[in-house]
């Protein structure tokens, strides 16, 4: 018998790292053991206090049941704490913080709750893949602003104000940027605020990076004035806190939205885990001594990508922030795509096409810094010693 696929799925293809992760693990079951410098997940260990509070709870037997849709009262307030100490930004965490299982599930939720057939949504390029599958499966129409190194990864505002904007209900950002490292500015933050205010759009900001290789303070779009009025932000402990796979997230801002996405949400998961729940309020008090002795690692681990990047022929900007290095492609290349299939080919090193992320994206190579400096060093020496082939 045949069943058809949903329509809302034409367009969405499976995500290019779980395609890619499954081509190269058979590649390694075949002995070919590639060192990949792909995804973006930290081999670190969380902070022990995390790892010793999920032990203590799970370990009361009363622990296991369903939880709320809307985390603990406990989980909530750290998470409202955790924005006024390091963003200065109040939040009431009854009504402005809704705990998630992991952002990427938020960004789900938001276009399931607030987009249709009929809407259109401005989504990066580059940018994360997530934004466009979100919105062609709930149907809408994508509307590609385009970012480039001319302009520093940053929308031209200006040029977007003078173009076709009827339709459009939503906006993604991201910033700092991924996959470029671009940080933007409180001035920059603030017209863009001014943007979506003045064309009635919600701003949706995706903010997982601030805290990684960040040289200036992070910042949330919700400390810019007049933003609480016009826009949602996303974050999660994934990258900051070593917990990826936990699967922590919040989603923070207007309480009547919030309202809104928790309708949808409450239909689709039975709420967090009370171990993890509890662990994530060990990780956000967590003081800057943690987010000091992460950066050392993996400022450590970025010179020895730069260096691996390097010898490619690719230039790696400075300033960049997060887990990555994003570095434009040699001329003997065609793109992103020849490049990684030639390092893979010939040094058994992964790196990320840019192209995955758009088509702004394509002469541009992503890097990751979620290796071991022994497993880096290791990866350098390959790539150092490949047979060296043209596109």
């Amino acid at each position: 018998m045949q069943v058809s696929t949903a329509s809302r799925l034409a367009h969405t293809g499976e995500y290019y790292f779980s395609r890619k992760l499954r081509e190269l693990a058979a590649l390694n079951a075949a002995g070919a053991n590639i060192i990949s410098l792909g995804i973006g997940s930290p081999d670190l260990p969380p902070h022990p206090s995390v790892v010793a509070a999920l032990a203590a709870t799970a370990a009361q037997p009363n622990a296991h049941g369903y939880q709320s849709y809307q985390g603990t009262p406990t989980l909530r307030q750290a998470m409202a704490d955790f924005y006024q100490t390091h963003y200065g930004v109040a939040l009431n965490p009854a009504t402005e913080v809704l705990p998630l299982l992991g952002s990427k599930e938020g960004l789900m939720h938001i276009g399931m709750t607030f987009l249709e057939a009929g809407d259109a949504v401005l989504i990066p390029n580059p940018g994360y893949p997530t934004y466009r599958a979100v919105a062609e499966i709930c149907g809408a129409e994508v509307r590609e602003y385009y970012l480039t190194a001319a302009t520093g990864w940053l929308p031209d505002l200006d040029a977007l104000a003078q173009s076709d904007l009827s339709g459009v209900k939503m906006m993604l950002v991201n910033y700092p940027h991924m996959p470029t490292g671009t940080p933007a500015s409180p001035e920059f933050l603030q017209k863009l605020v001014e943007f979506a205010t003045t064309h009635r759009i919600m701003l949706v900001h995706d903010n997982p990076y601030g805290f990684i290789l960040n040289e200036t303070p992070p910042t949330s779009l919700l400390g810019i004035a007049g933003a609480r009025e016009v826009a949602l932000e996303l974050n999660s402990l994934s990258k900051s806190h070593n917990l990826a796979g936990w699967r922590v997230g919040m989603l923070v801002g207007r309480a009547d939205w919030l309202t809104e996405v928790l309708r949808f949400k409450s239909n689709m998961d039975s709420g967090m885990f009370l171990g993890i729940q509890q662990a994530a309020v060990a990780a956000l008090a967590l003081g800057d001594d943690w987010f000091v002795e992460l950066n050392a690692t993996y400022r450590a681990r970025r010179e020895l990508v730069r260096e691996l990047l390097a010898s490619l022929g690719c230039e790696a900007a400075p300033g960049q922030t997060g887990l990555f290095l994003w570095a434009a492609v040699p001329p003997q290349y065609a793109d992103g795509y020849a490049l990684s299939d030639a390092v893979l080919a010939e040094a058994r090193v992964f790196l990320t096409p840019g192209g995955i992320f758009g088509s702004n994206g394509l002469g541009y190579i992503r890097a990751s810094l979620c290796q071991p400096e022994s497993v880096l060093r290791e990866a350098l020496g390959r790539v150092k010693n490949r047979s060296v082939s043209a596109a």
